[in-house]
């Protein structure tokens, strides 16, 4: 587990930059971006998915934005 501080507006922003930064790593060994959460410094405990994570059709895990319109998907198309 790996927590890194960032200063973000809001949470719609710190969902962005968390999207953005996992995807960015996803190909790296042991990153498991379906489990990236954000959470405010004072509430840890409070974590919003950043990862929509249900199964698709085709068996494998959708990479949208958790809470997106529309269908899920596989290849993050989002």
């Amino acid at each position: 587990m790996i927590h890194l501080p960032v200063t973000a507006a809001d949470l719609a922003e710190a969902l962005r930059f968390a999207y953005t930064l996992t995807r960015s790593l996803a190909l790296i060994p042991g990153i498991e971006a379906a489990g990236a959460t954000v959470s405010p410094e004072d509430a840890q405990h409070v974590r919003h998915w950043v990862f929509c994570d249900r199964i698709t059709p085709d068996r494998s895990r959708c990479t949208r934005p958790a809470d997106h319109d529309g269908p899920c998907d596989a290849t993050g198309g989002g």
